[in-house]
């Protein structure tokens, strides 16, 4: 079942007297459970396309469609909304509140969603962070965390509220490769068990190699759209 599509997507932003086409046409649609990984050069459109399909930006033209609600006709406060709810991102600069824990950062994003108990917000917190490995360091703070350790977190608190959806923009970035592996396995567990869809952004060949759908965009379109055969995805 389709959880995400886009129609004709065009993104065009004004520098000045100059127009600087990002996305040029984009068709896509993405199933629910899908792993998904966009690749392509600096300045290809793999950002942008990631922040429309989050309802961080508005395309210039074409329609987009998640979860079966039209996102065009909608204001800033649904978008947001629908952030608040069934989105959740990974950023390869953690945005992590430093002044908060690890429970706290995970616990943050629980309870924005105002939809759990503190009871619940308190099992859901425990049980996520035990779940990507964090177990016993739940009362660290950031600058008391490895990247690894951090990434886990942030991991942790895009899953917390069940989101449809995470985006994840270059994951692995600041990650040693060994680590790099073992973020990506989490991912993966959390994907497969839970079914959420995953759709990364990166340069990192490693994530690559766990993406069950390679999609490849230059100049702001689509070049390529490989679905991978299961034995071809390291597991």
């Amino acid at each position: 079942m389709a959880l995400l599509q886009l129609h004709d997507v065009k993104k065009i932003y004004d520098q000045g007297k100059i127009e600087v086409p990002a996305l040029r046409g984009i068709d896509l649609e993405v199933d629910e459970g899908e792993f998904t990984t966009v690749f392509g050069p600096s300045g290809s459109g793999k950002t942008t396309l990631l922040n429309i399909i989050g309802c961080l930006d508005k395309p210039t033209a074409g329609t987009v469609t998640f979860a079966g609600s039209d996102l065009g006709g909608l204001d800033k406060k649904a978008l947001a909304r629908i952030r608040r709810h069934n989105i959740g991102f990974i950023f390869q600069s953690y945005n992590l509140i430093p002044v908060l824990t690890a429970y706290e950062n995970v616990e943050f994003a629980a309870r924005l969603v105002g939809k759990y108990s503190s009871r619940e917000i308190r099992d859901r917190v425990l049980s996520i962070l035990a779940a990507v490995g964090l177990e016993g360091l739940e009362g660290r703070r950031p600058n008391e965390l490895s990247g690894g350790q951090k990434q886990r977190v942030a991991i942790a608190r895009a899953l917390v509220k069940e989101p449809k959806l995470v985006l994840a923009d270059e994951p692995t970035a600041n990650l040693d490769s060994k680590t790099s592996e073992e973020v990506l396995q989490v991912m993966l567990k959390m994907n497969q068990e839970l079914g959420t869809t995953f759709i990364f952004s990166t340069h990192d060949p490693r994530v690559m190699e766990y993406a069950r759908r390679l999609i490849e965009i230059r100049d702001g379109l689509i070049t390529k759209d490989q679905r991978r055969k299961q034995d071809d995805v390291l597991n």
